[in-house]
């Protein structure tokens, strides 16, 4: 297998860097292969990130990924054929798929024409390639400090750019699925963008599945959005990816003012799998409601990192957060909650809880408060434990077989973070997602 090393102790040849090797690949010339070229040179200053860099302490992807793998190829017809089948099982009634196989955006099996008044969907590879530097330019203007969010910009082949104009209510969610089509051990690279007006709303889903015999692959992905004034943006993300495969996602997020940011991520897939995302509270009388669930079991690792940084006053933020981990799985939360000291009259409220189903699974909590400003109503949480015993023997004590009683208690125990999901069909997806989880571990 061509697999090319990020960082060793010996020193990588430049025409054998995974950028030397993909760069006749990579759409857009000119500025933007010299954004390229800066933002792998701040990767290769760090390379994968280990534990001495204090946000990735618990997830060293030197010793769990140890090598970024070569480009993906772009997707031919078996494979454009394996993700469909992969599709179907996957499926949700009502929405607006927007599908990339192996990192690339599929017009055959995605939902390109109709669109509702005000929304406009654009390829990722259509702008690199084009000349609107302006659009090019903000694509690339995540913190390339972050060696994963740098490896991304340089690499990032594909995604969709997606604009709501000012006044839309978009009454059908967009789906955006990221499919592994089962072809050889390759990585992909994917930034998307949303853009929501003022006084507007949409729902965004995104997926990461896996089509039939894909198995040590790597996804990196990065997603921007920015939530105009008075809008609202509901977000569900589900991370389903093979059992042996790596998931690293980045997001920006930038909420304006009296506008409403509700998330939910799940990761029930993937051997390691990381969700960092940083969001930015910058418009006054604001809220933001971000919930979590990892379902982890074998040796899954599964890392979710928040940074939620107030800027401004009167506005409100909450983080809830559940993990179920079993065998040797390991899961990780840390939370950040930075209130500057402009940011008078801030509420933000911070729990994450963490159920352990066998002697050898673990948890990290990682709960901060960093707060400048002082009239503020600010706490944090975490707790850790076993499930209830006693809870266990009424409910084995009616008759439940004990696996169907801890699967009472655990839908019981992470039901408040799917709650949040405002649209009924989207929970029963969640929920779904949960229950697939709990049939796998009977």
């Amino acid at each position: 297998m061509n697999v090319a090393v990020a960082k060793t102790d010996r020193v990588e040849a430049a025409d054998e860097t995974p950028f030397a090797l993909a760069r006749s690949r990579l759409p857009g010339s000119g500025a933007v292969a010299d954004l390229r070229r800066e933002a792998y040179d701040a990767f290769q200053r760090i390379g994968l990130p280990h534990r001495r860099i204090e946000d990735w302490k618990y997830t060293d992807l030197r010793a769990l990924m140890r090598e970024v793998l070569p480009l993906a190829a772009a997707p031919d017809a078996e494979a454009l054929a394996r993700a469909a089948a992969a599709l179907k099982l996957h499926a949700i009634d009502g929405v607006r798929r927007l599908v990339l196989v192996d990192g690339v955006l599929a017009p055959s099996l995605s939902e390109f024409g109709d669109l509702e008044p005000k929304l406009s969907l654009r390829s990722l590879r259509d702008i690199l390639a084009g000349g609107d530097a302006a659009l090019q330019k903000e694509l690339f203007g995540l913190d390339s400090n972050n060696p994963m969010i740098a490896l991304n910009s340089a690499m990032m082949t594909d995604g969709v750019v997606i604009a709501v104009a000012d006044g839309a209510k978009l009454t059908q969610p967009l789906h955006v699925v990221h499919i592994a089509s089962g072809g050889a051990p390759a990585a992909v690279f994917t930034r998307s963008m949303l853009k929501l007006g003022n006084d507007s709303s949409a729902t965004l889903v995104e997926s990461y599945i896996a089509g039939e015999g894909a198995a040590a692959y790597q996804v990196h992905d990065s997603l921007v959005i920015a939530i105009g004034d008075r809008a609202r943006l509901d977000h569900v993300r589900l991370v389903e990816d093979g059992r042996e495969a790596f998931n690293i996602t980045s997001s920006a997020i930038d909420v304006g003012s009296h506008a409403h940011f509700n998330t939910f991520g799940m990761a029930t897939g993937a051997l390691v799998s990381r969700y960092q995302a940083v969001i930015n509270v910058a418009g006054e009388h604001s809220r933001v409601e971000t919930n979590g669930v990892n379902l982890l079991n074998g040796k899954q690792h599964a890392d979710t990192t928040l940074v939620m940084n107030h800027d401004v006053p009167h506005c409100a933020s909450r983080e809830v957060f559940r993990a179920v981990v079993d065998d040797r799985g390991h899961s990780v939360f840390q939370g950040r909650i930075n209130v500057r000291q402009p940011a008078q009259h801030t509420d933000a409220k911070m729990m994450t809880r963490a159920l352990l189903l066998s002697d050898d699974a673990e948890a990290d909590n990682k709960p901060e408060l960093e707060i400048f400003a002082d009239d503020v109503t600010c706490g944090h949480g975490a707790t850790t434990g076993a499930l209830d015993e006693s809870l266990l023997f009424y409910l084995r004590a009616r008759g439940l077989p004990e696996k169907d009683a801890q699967s009472l208690l655990i839908q019981a125990f992470v039901g408040e973070a799917i709650e949040s999901i405002a649209d009924d069909s989207l929970r029963d997806l969640a929920i779904g997602a949960a229950a697939r989880w709990l049939e796998a571990r009977a």
